[in-house]
């Protein structure tokens, strides 16, 4: 199974520290903030990981390198001449992903999710493309939350909880789409209305690490 790592963002709520380094490369317990995915993932024997790349993606590129260092195989996929958003950075990356589901991590978070919840098919999942989310109980700076959870399926319905920015996708989902600029939303709204989104809770550590006050949490706990 391979896994993406969506890292094209500028990070503007995380300035001045994202005006020299960009945000997946801000330091964290010795080790970049990206970093600590790539260990997870390995840890769990996911070896082939796609990092899209942006803002600073030279820089990135120069710090991890092949990812070999991390136990990974890196190959990155460049958004020319910006950012697509998160759901057209995919898009373009379906090409090097291939045609099975991948794992899906954003690079600003710190978490102890265990990817191994999302390495198998969920539960009732048919044989169409579909998804599966990671959520959390709604943290402070997102008490609405974004979808709610109903015997493992999401629906678009109250009590909601928060997507963690982990999660399963089948590529099929992005077809035809390469080239666009849009939301990840976009593609989870649709699967939920055709049935095909389904969820798993986590209630752990989870830190979005997007702003000075989050950061600094995250270096306290590591």
């Amino acid at each position: 199974m391979k896994a993406m790592i969506l890292a094209a963002g500028r990070g503007s709520r995380l300035r001045p520290f994202t005006d020299r380094v960009p945000k997946p490369l801000v330091e964290i317990a010795g080790m970049p903030l990206i970093g600590h995915h790539l260990c997870r993932l390995a840890a769990v024997g996911i070896r082939d990981v796609v990092i899209n790349v942006a803002y600073r993606g030279d820089q990135i590129q120069a710090a991890l390198g092949d990812g070999q260092r991390y136990g990974v195989s890196i190959r990155y996929s460049e958004e020319t001449p910006g950012a697509l958003d998160t759901g057209g950075g995919i898009a373009q990356a379906t090409s090097v992903l291939g045609t099975d589901d991948f794992l899906l991590v954003n690079a600003d978070v710190l978490t102890d999710f265990d990817f191994r919840q999302l390495m198998s098919p969920s539960p009732g999942a048919g044989s169409g493309p579909g998804l599966t989310l990671a959520l959390i109980d709604n943290p402070a700076h997102h008490r609405r939350g974004d979808f709610g959870l109903v015997d493992g399926r999401l629906r678009d319905i109250a009590p909601r909880l928060t997507y963690a920015g982990i999660g399963r996708f089948s590529p099929g989902l992005f077809a035809a789409r390469a080239g666009e600029r849009f939301a990840l939303t976009d593609i989870i709204q649709r699967a939920i209305q055709d049935g095909h989104a389904f969820g798993v809770h986590h209630p752990g550590r989870w830190i979005d690490v997007g702003r000075a006050a989050t950061l600094a949490r995250a270096r306290q706990i590591g």
